[in-house]
């Protein structure tokens, strides 16, 4: 892991455990082993590395779609991409909590808005070509995506709230949300 790394990685951690305003540069800087220089020769301030790791995080979610086959049907892409999307989360639970806290935060950028959406580029194509197959009900595709996005973030509360999980449990919501979108 590279000084620039390190930084992200410490202040991920210590963002979610403590919050934006909680988490002072020194603190990222301490438990990142590093100096206040370092930190400030990558990032100019605390905004600027909350942007960058929020892109980061956002660039690794779009990883989640290198792996599926446009030729399956469209339920089955979609099973596989919001099964996907959770393992991803689950995997990555400070990515969550950071995502969680900070998604509506004004701190959050235009820029970095639209560099995340291209993450979720995939499952609007989705989207489209299942309505235009006309399996996927014919609402506009942002109400769609903030329903899908909804379900995700409801579902990995619950399950991060949970003692034992049940993998029926993740089928029975792709169950659901699938019924709620297809035609």
């Amino acid at each position: 892991m590279n000084k620039k790394e390190a930084i992200q990685s410490a202040a991920i951690t210590l963002l979610t455990k403590k919050g934006v305003h909680n988490t002072p540069m020194s603190a990222i800087a301490k438990a990142a082993g590093t100096g206040m220089g370092t930190i400030y020769n990558y990032f100019p301030n605390k905004e600027a590395l909350i942007n960058a790791i929020y892109v980061s995080i956002k660039q690794q979610e779009t990883n989640v779609f290198k792996a599926f086959d446009a030729s399956k049907p469209i339920k089955t892409q979609f099973e596989n991409y919001y099964a996907a999307i959770i393992d991803f989360f689950i995997a990555h639970p400070t990515y969550f909590q950071f995502m969680e806290q900070l998604q509506a935060s004004p701190i959050i950028t235009e820029t970095s808005r639209e560099e995340g959406t291209k993450s979720i580029t995939e499952v609007y194509r989705l989207l489209v070509k299942g309505q235009q197959e006309r399996i996927i009900k014919a609402i506009n595709v942002e109400e769609l995506l903030m329903f899908i996005g909804g379900s995700i973030l409801s579902y990995l509360r619950w399950y991060f709230n949970q003692n034992e999980t049940k993998k029926a449990t993740l089928n029975n919501q792709i169950n659901l949300l699938w019924d709620a979108i297809k035609a």
